[in-house]
């Protein structure tokens, strides 16, 4: 009970409550705005402050969402987002000094110690390719250069007289919104417009489709069968089965009844998607390949099961789990019983040995034992 108070799953369910309450909370003290609302700290608390922290609120609510996809897929990023916003949303629920945000207190307050005991579930770390990098450098870049320009050319403008202000323009015009509430009034504060419009939108279309390619590519991979990252960052206290054979099968289907989580790994096509069909899942994949061990996250796994009909893949698979993960629990089958000392020097902590196991319960047959 303990393990799931401070698990994955209760981790990013706590996120994702305190993200929507947020939101919610935000959205609510916006709507009623000036209204006088019943709260500790209502006498203190300015109508302008309040309806401001309704507004970041509602952000922040959307950055803990963000959280908390990051930590289904175990990012240490996304847990030290989570650890910096919760806080934040708390003095937010506060100032906003409102009824509705009592839950949004309670939870944010609660959330931190699960958080912090659960820190050891997100180890991964965020990997950016060059081109997405470029992409968002060049994004901050062009706001930079319109929010800079626009500022230096404020005269020349209508409606700016604040860094803020050309900010916003710069941020309507590169988006293509332009509400047209700030124009230019010279030829100079023009031809700058038209530079600040060409450039963002350009690095827009670009920046886009770099940062969501590889979620369009997921989302596509799973349409075509294949694993979703989000269902392997879910993972936690599962077995990981290395490699499949007709030792496997059995060990599968005692799984499944078991409801146990658990992962197979196999080079096999044909039984990947045989597996993947009775909703099993399954990665194409070699069971010694060290990448695909982290992605199927060893580091959470209760167990891990050598069980192939080839006892030399077996041996290689437990030797890298074992060198992954040193304290892991690895049980491995031989399938002929010269190679069981060799598969308990590979790391494997129990070897089995299916033809001897299935030799005694014959011979207690013959002997009329009932087997257990």
């Amino acid at each position: 009970m303990v393990a799931f108070w401070t698990g994955k799953r209760f981790s990013v369910l706590l996120t994702t409550v305190v993200g929507v309450l947020s939101v919610l909370t935000g959205i609510a003290n916006i709507a009623i705005g000036d209204v006088a609302v019943v709260g500790p700290l209502q006498p203190y608390v300015p109508a302008a402050v309040r309806l401001a922290a309704g507004f970041t609120g509602a952000i922040t609510g959307f950055l803990m969402l963000l959280g908390a996809v990051g930590l289904r897929r175990g990012y240490r990023a996304a847990w030290a987002l989570t650890i910096v916003l919760l806080p934040i949303t708390a003095a937010q629920g506060l100032v906003q000094s409102n009824p509705l945000s009592v839950p949004l207190v309670l939870f944010s307050v609660l959330s931190i110690p699960m958080l912090v005991l659960s820190r050891h579930h997100f180890r991964s770390r965020v990997s950016l390719s060059t081109a997405q990098i470029a992409a968002a450098i060049a994004l901050l870049s062009v706001q930079l250069y319109g929010t800079v320009g626009t500022y230096a050319l404020r005269d020349e403008f209508t409606n700016v007289s604040t860094v803020l202000d050309a900010f916003y323009y710069t941020l309507v015009t590169a988006s293509t919104v332009g509400y047209g509430d700030v124009t230019p009034t010279t030829q100079v504060a023009r031809l700058f417009g038209m530079s600040v419009l060409l450039f963002g939108t350009a690095t827009f279309a670009i920046a886009l489709g770099t940062l969501l390619a590889p979620v369009l590519e997921s989302r596509f991979a799973a349409a075509l069968g294949r694993v979703r990252n989000r269902e392997l960052g879910l993972l936690e206290d599962h077995v990981l089965v290395l490699g499949y054979g007709d030792l496997t099968e059995p060990i599968v289907d005692a799984l499944t009844e078991r409801d146990q989580q658990f992962a197979v790994i196999t080079e096999d096509q044909h039984h990947v998607t045989e597996l993947s069909d009775r909703g099993i899942l399954a990665i194409q994949a070699s069971p010694s390949d060290e990448a695909i061990l982290e992605r199927v996250r060893i580091a959470d796994a209760a167990v891990a099961i050598a069980a192939t009909d080839t006892d030399s893949a077996d041996a290689f698979s437990v030797l890298t789990a074992r060198q992954l993960e040193p304290d892991l629990r690895i049980v491995a089958a031989a399938t002929n019983a010269e190679n069981t000392a060799k598969l308990a020097r590979a790391g494997a902590d129990v070897v089995v040995d299916p033809a001897a196991i299935g030799g005694q319960l014959l011979v207690g047959a013959v002997e009329g034992d009932q087997p257990q």
